[in-house]
């Protein structure tokens, strides 16, 4: 073998068992390269609402579906303003949430308070994207002692609320091409229930009406707009309400075999507001855990 060739395989052999020698380091880098950019991506999804704000009315209770959804849009990456009839519970639940969040006294039912609400947020935050309509007040009287006064404050509030909140917020949720989501109730689909009265489940029935009349009108002007119909969920407004008996009969005609749980709605709810949605305007999504199916 000549001097040359001799160096020329010599320096290949070397190359190569360097090459050998390094390659797991070389994986192992690109190994952790690849699971960096899975994790930094996870990290993206995890945050699919940062930089956007949201309005939930009615979210001061901390065991009600209000907080439980400002806890949830909070913890992917919200700025969320906490409206409620009790001020400084609504300062409180923000405070709960840590970082840049706002609480704000408003009576729903009140356009003038929902539009002075709005104004609030706007000037806080710069911006509206989301809007949860949830305040509302649950009634079990039946007709036979039903008043008209009562009947009137069930409507304000829930169906009132929801559509005050609703004109207050429309210019800005347009501006932002955002989303509506509107918390109705199995009372409305099946004409009241354990506590809802004919009224409360006709208060709920408008809810579901104003739901698909704006999203069919709000649809060209790039606004979703969509609603939850729950069940009974476990929060404090059925604290002490129920006796064992009728808790488990109320159980036996749920499929699932549970009360719902607050997160539960508030996670359909994030689905709603999500662009993992964004083709669905105009429609219902029960959550009822087999209650009623139709």
């Amino acid at each position: 073998m000549s001097s040359e060739l001799y160096e020329r395989t010599a320096k290949a052999t070397i190359s190569t068992y360097t090459y050998a020698l390094y390659l797991p380091l070389i994986s192992t880098n690109l190994l952790l390269c690849a699971m960096w950019h899975v994790v930094d991506l996870q990290g993206v999804q995890a945050m699919q609402f940062s930089g956007r704000v949201v309005i939930v009315t009615g979210a001061a209770s901390a065991r009600g579906i209000g907080f439980a959804t400002a806890l949830a849009f909070a913890g992917e990456g919200a700025r969320v303003a906490i409206v409620d009839i009790d001020e400084q519970g609504a300062n409180r639940a923000a405070a709960r949430l840590g970082g840049d969040h706002l609480g704000v006294g408003c009576d729903v039912s009140n356009p003038v308070a929902c539009k002075d609400t709005v104004a609030r947020v706007v000037s806080t935050f710069g911006r509206i994207d989301i809007l949860v309509n949830n305040a509302g007040i649950v009634s079990s009287d039946r007709l036979h002692a039903l008043t008209h006064e009562h009947a009137r404050q069930t409507m304000d509030v829930n169906a009132g609320g929801t559509i005050a909140m609703t004109l207050a917020a429309r210019a800005s949720l347009i501006e932002a091409r955002g989303t509506i989501v509107n918390v109705a109730s199995v009372a409305a689909q099946r004409g009241g229930g354990i506590f809802g009265g004919a009224h409360y489940a006709a208060s709920k029935a408008a809810i579901l009406g104003f739901t698909k009349a704006c999203a069919r009108e709000l649809a060209p002007l790039g606004v979703r707009v969509n609603a939850v119909s729950p069940s009974m969920v476990d929060t404090d407004i059925f604290g002490g309400a129920l006796s064992e008996d009728q808790r488990a009969a109320v159980l036996a005609t749920i499929p699932l075999g549970r009360l719902a749980r607050a997160d539960e709605i508030a996670n359909a709810i994030l689905f709603l507001a999500s662009d993992r949605s964004s083709y669905i305007t105009g429609a219902t999504l029960d959550v009822n855990g087999g209650s009623h199916m139709h």
